[in-house]
């Protein structure tokens, strides 16, 4: 996503280089949606996986639309699942999705008429899996009911745990995969961010409660915290917090988002941290509480459906 939107400019020559890398360094999953710049993050990651496509699984998402007042609106519709397949099917030129995702569950539509329409999908040969995100326990049983959802991903990091009270033990249950967005917290649990003054201009982050204000001063001595913790352990902030989500379980596959070749690599070696169940606990304490919500209202009920 940031490589087309929401954390400042992009610079498609050094995009596809960390995309080449990333496989380079044995990534596999690369995570996109339709609503990245509009269709422009699609194209991106067609062109860079151009020849490499038997190498990789591509995942993408469908479901955000324009809304009223330049908002944005959901569609989960027969009819818009699969217009939005075959417009993702052409930007990433390929001829299948590895894993579809259902990105926020539209409440004006049963999610057995959503997942029935991706199902027909697998049916055609033009999807091989399916995923929702930042779904309900509930509608995930609702809807693996209708067709077995391989993944669900939501947010997950050491600042956002609700997952862990329902939805986890749902997904286990059930025997869904869960892939964590954002479990860097945004990039503000690697200790890069000490001034919101100092993002872009268009940084979405500068709309989010956490990075605001009083919220942001609160939520450094967070960061300090885990930084130090990772100074005793040689690694840095980032890898630590990193490394804690990915210990969470094998059925946890956390898709760290970043722009540039240095943070993939620092993300990649991550990868390589074992951790005891003390250094978890011990990582997980540098967390006491956060301050503020994950976004604003009008986003916020979109999570949980």
């Amino acid at each position: 996503m940031g490589m087309s939107q929401s954390y400042g400019q992009g610079d498609e020559t050094e995009s596809v280089a960390t995309i080449h890398r990333a496989i380079d360094l044995g990534v596999t999953l690369f995570d996109t949606a339709d609503q990245y710049g509009l269709g422009a993050n699609e194209e991106l990651v067609g062109r860079a996986l151009k020849g490499r496509r038997d190498q990789v699984a591509i995942a993408t998402k469908f479901g955000f639309v324009p809304g009223d007042g330049g908002g944005l609106g959901i569609r989960g519709d027969k009819a818009y699942v699969h217009e939005a397949a075959n417009r993702s099917l052409a930007r990433l030129g390929v001829d299948h999705i590895d894993l579809y995702y259902q990105h926020r569950v539209d409440d004006t539509v049963p999610i057995e008429e959503t997942i029935g329409a991706m199902a027909e999908l697998v049916q055609a040969g033009k999807v091989r899996y399916l995923g929702m995100s930042e779904a309900g326990a509930e509608t995930l049983r609702r809807a693996h009911a209708v067709h077995p959802i391989a993944a669900l991903q939501s947010e997950w990091s050491l600042w956002t745990r609700d997952i862990e009270a329902e939805v986890r033990p749902t997904c286990r249950e059930l025997g869904i995969g869960i892939v964590p967005f954002s479990p860097l917290g945004r990039g503000f649990l690697t200790g890069n961010v000490t001034s919101v003054d100092k993002l872009a201009a268009d940084d979405m982050r500068r709309n989010l409660p956490r990075f605001e204000g009083e919220n942001f001063d609160r939520n450094l001595a967070i960061v300090q915290r885990l930084t130090t913790l990772a100074a005793e352990r040689g690694v840095t902030a980032g890898q630590l917090a990193l490394a804690w989500v990915q210990h969470q379980g094998d059925d946890v596959v956390p898709i760290p988002g970043t722009k540039r070749r240095k943070y993939l690599e620092e993300n990649v070696a991550a990868a390589e941290l074992a951790l005891t169940a003390e250094d978890l606990a011990a990582i997980a304490g540098t967390v006491d509480a956060v301050a503020g919500d994950r976004y604003r209202p009008e986003m916020q009920k979109l999570v949980g459906r």
